[in-house]
């Protein structure tokens, strides 16, 4: 059983880190295709013997530890053991949250939670947790946040920072989740410079046409290119050829004067350079002559 389980946890982690769906639409026995999940513990067996002996054919109907109820509760128990060792890295130091709500695409509440810490001078961001919540409310958020942390044994009082989104639910001086100052007053509330960038952006295109038109231009022009290389495999592969042609034709140039038996280290060098420049310029500058081209 042990070697069952040790296989069916390394299948589970394989999926989970591949992002893969675990369950297939037939599992039945003499399903071609049992789902990820059953299809992968059979190719561990097929490597192992003492694992073949004990896999999904091979066990007792009650012992199989291959349901999706067994997939579900190792798959909690993988983030819990990832959260402990955070928490043993953080021990009593102090450390910052950065937290972010959001829908799925089944439109759930999700929350999710980011430590930062500095420990020997060394700055970690380490994913804490991701969850469903009922409310995206103020109230609900800071419920469960502290909830979170005291699960896992972490003192709201060594809170230094918070940073949340610009979200008026979340970050509100006083009906928002800053409001864990009164509980921690070190907590100081960062505000998310990235979303407030994006937003000054979106700001200045409304307050200055020009700009507004240009991104509507580059969008518009962006897409038609998209459109017309993408609708025909013949467009994709022409464009392809010549970029790979014109790349090609700068190194092979470089190898061939690189096999001469003339050349001395320090030439060499200077030859991959001028050839790494001329690279760099197709990329940053070839696009409009390629398009002519093509």
């Amino acid at each position: 059983r042990l070697r069952l389980i040790k296989a069916s946890i390394d299948a589970i982690r394989w999926l989970t880190f591949q992002a893969c769906a675990f369950r297939g639409h037939d599992e039945s026995l003499h399903s071609r295709h049992q789902g990820n999940f059953l299809e992968m513990l059979k190719l561990l067996a097929s490597y192992n013997e003492q694992v073949n002996e004990v896999v999904v054919t091979n066990v007792p109907k009650n012992a199989k530890y291959t349901s999706p109820k067994i997939q579900k509760e190792i798959l909690h128990v993988m983030p819990t053991k990832v959260r402990s060792v955070i928490h043993d890295k953080i021990d009593d130091a102090k450390f910052c949250l950065i937290v972010g709500e959001a829908r799925d695409e089944s439109k759930r509440g999700q929350m999710a939670i980011v430590l930062r810490l500095l420990i020997k001078k060394v700055l970690y961001e380490r994913f804490f947790v991701l969850m469903h919540v009922r409310d995206t409310s103020a109230s609900i958020l800071h419920k469960e946040i502290f909830d979170v942390l005291s699960r896992n044994n972490l003192s709201i009082k060594n809170i230094r920072g918070q940073g949340y989104d610009s979200a008026s639910n979340m970050r509100g001086e006083w009906n928002g989740l800053a409001l864990i100052l009164n509980d921690c007053p070190p907590a100081y509330y960062v505000h998310c410079l990235v979303h407030r960038l994006r937003l000054a952006l979106v700001a200045a295109s409304r307050e200055i046409i020009l700009i507004h038109q240009f991104f509507s231009n580059l969008t518009f022009i962006v897409n038609i290119i998209v459109n017309i290389i993408t609708a025909s495999c013949k467009r994709s592969d022409e464009l392809q050829a010549a970029q790979a042609s014109k790349i090609m034709r700068n190194i092979d140039m470089l190898s061939q004067i690189l096999q001469q038996k003339s050349q001395n280290i320090v030439n060499a060098m200077q030859l991959v350079a001028s050839t790494k420049s001329l690279i760099q310029d197709l990329r940053d500058d070839g696009w409009e002559n390629l398009l002519d081209v093509v």
